[in-house]
This record gives C-alpha cells, sequence and structure tokens, in this order.
C-alpha cells in the first residue's frame, strides 16, 4: 500500500473517510479508500466525553488497533497538539511511534473548549501557532509524516485573516495547508492563495450537489478531503434504530428479516475470520 505522502507528491486527490476502530478501517480499505481520517470529534462523540477531553493516548490507541490489522494511512486529527512547543516533539514522536501518515495540527485554544461544537472558536495567536508547526517540523524524525497547519479562523475573524494565517503557517513549515471551509467558492478563493497541496472537509451529502467536483479540487491543488463524521452518524442511526426496534420486538428496519445474520457474515469476511481459522486448523488439535 502507498504511503500517503507518496499518493500527495502524485498529485493524487485522496478522500479520507473517517475510522474510528478495526472493523471501520477494513471497511474503508474495502471500499477501495486509500487513507482513513481519525477525527477527534468523532471519536469525542463515540467516547461521549467530546473532543475537548480526548487523550493523545486515547488518539495513540485506536491507530495502534487499526494498524494492527491494517496498513491503510491514517491522518490524525491532533486538535491544538496536546500543549505548547515544547509538547509537540512528545506529540510528534507518540504519532511516529503509533504510525500515523499525517498529523493535522490547528490553532486552537489549550485546554479544549467544547463550545467549538458549536460554532464558537476560541484561537490562539497565529504566532504562537507558527512555533508550534516550527517545533512539529524539528521533531519530525519519519520523512513520510505530513505535518498540517489547520485554522478555523474563518468563523471567527473571516476568511482574509484565515488566509493571512495560512500563509504564515506555510512560511512556518507546513507540508499541508486546511483552512476549515465547506463552501465551494471560498474553497477556490483558498486555492487561488495558498499554495498547494491542500486539505478539506469532504461535504457531507457527497460530492455530486457539492458544486466543485473531484477533478476541480485536485487541479486547484487539494489533495485530501476528510469526511469527519459522516460514517459515524450513519452508525449511530443504525445503532439507535437497532435498539429502538429491539426494544419494540420488531425486525431492525435497516437489516430487515434475515438480515442480521447475513451481516454478520460479512463481517467475518472483514474481520478475516477464515484466515484465523485456517492458521488454527493447520496449528492446534481438537480438545476433548
Amino acid at each position: 500500500m502507498q504511503t500517503l505522502k507518496a499518493l500527495v507528491d502524485a498529485g493524487d486527490f485522496v478522500v479520507a473517510p473517517v475510522a474510528l476502530n478495526p472493523v471501520m478501517a477494513r471497511l474503508a480499505e474495502d471500499a477501495g479508500f486509500k487513507a482513513v481520517y481519525l477525527s477527534g470529534g468523532s471519536l469525542g462523540w463515540l467516547k461521549c466525553v467530546t473532543e475537548a477531553n480526548l487523550s493523545l493516548s486515547d488518539m495513540v490507541q485506536v491507530a495502534v488497533d487499526i494498524r494492527s490489522v491494517s496498513r491503510i494511512p491514517i491522518v490524525l486529527d491532533a486538535g491544538g497538539g496536546w500543549g505548547e512547543p515544547v509538547h509537540i516533539h512528545r506529540t510528534i514522536a507518540m504519532s511516529e511511534a503509533a504510525g500515523f501518515a499525517a498529523i493535522e495540527i490547528e490553532d486552537q485554544y489549550l485546554p479544549r473548549r467544547v463550545q467549538h461544537h458549536i460554532g464558537e472558536e476560541n484561537l490562539i495567536p497565529p504566532e504562537s501557532m507558527v512555533d508550534k508547526i516550527k517545533e512539529a517540523v524539528a521533531a519530525r524524525t519519519d520523512p513520510n509524516l505530513i505535518v498540517i497547519g489547520r485554522t478555523n479562523a474563518r468563523r471567527l475573524h473571516g476568511l482574509d485573516e484565515a488566509l493571512r494565517r495560512g500563509e504564515m503557517y506555510h512560511c512556518a513549515g507546513a507540508d499541508m495547508l486546511f483552512i476549515h471551509s465547506r463552501d465551494p467558492e471560498e474553497l477556490r478563493r483558498i486555492a487561488e492563495r495558498l499554495p498547494a497541496p491542500l486539505m478539506m472537509f469532504a461535504p457531507q451529502d457527497g460530492f455530486s450537489s457539492f458544486g466543485i467536483t473531484p477533478a476541480e479540487l485536485t487541479k486547484l491543488g487539494y489533495r485530501l478531503a476528510a469526511s469527519s463524521g459522516t460514517a459515524f452518524a450513519a452508525m449511530y442511526k443504525a445503532v439507535r434504530q437497532s435498539y429502538e426496534a429491539l426494544a419494540r420486538g420488531e425486525v431492525d428496519p435497516l437489516l430487515g428479516k434475515g438480515g442480521a445474520v447475513a451481516e454478520m457474515k460479512r463481517a467475518h469476511d472483514t474481520t478475516g475470520l477464515q484466515k484465523l481459522l485456517d492458521i488454527e486448523k493447520r496449528t492446534t488439535k481438537r480438545v476433548g
């Protein structure tokens, strides 16, 4: 499997769906994706604590679990990097040890605040973020690790300030820039002002009705589109409906009659049951 850096250097447009555990990573790989995104936001919802309460160790453990069964590149949503510039060195060291392909660091105030999830940003001065990026680059020992500089300043100060910050983060040594916007016209403006490679969030309802195609985005210099929450939302809805149907004594509306058995068989294939059975068959004897 190609490294994310090789894909980016080749000019590919990589869509990375959210993966919060090994089976999600395997499913993404089976669907043909070339990378996955470990979203702090979605992992925070999964743990019912929000992203603000996640530790670096929480994220690293997920990566270790995924990489024990899949080599698909993982992009780490590192939030504010878990500290000041001096702490960034450990963040990078642990990220490399866990095998992340890229680390996305944003200019968020630490400790993180839950208000981020309702659009209220608390940002550090761009000069402080510049120091973090410089130290992230200095701490890197894996030449394939991509350091992504992100800002949500558009929400708080407007696009011009976000672009100014992006330029500063590029000059500080960020390998890729991420100016948070979901508006096609703003994405065009960002690409006119900032150099490739660029990162974005994939549209929540897919690219078909987004107003700008993946081919256009590629020409503009976008190389990574992370889908941060769509798969989690789908999982949440499916599980909620399943529990509600079970409580009512009804058939699961998504699976239909007999669907649970069929999907469990598919899950066995995804998780590699047959390979393990083959190993067991040739190396162990039946007991009793």
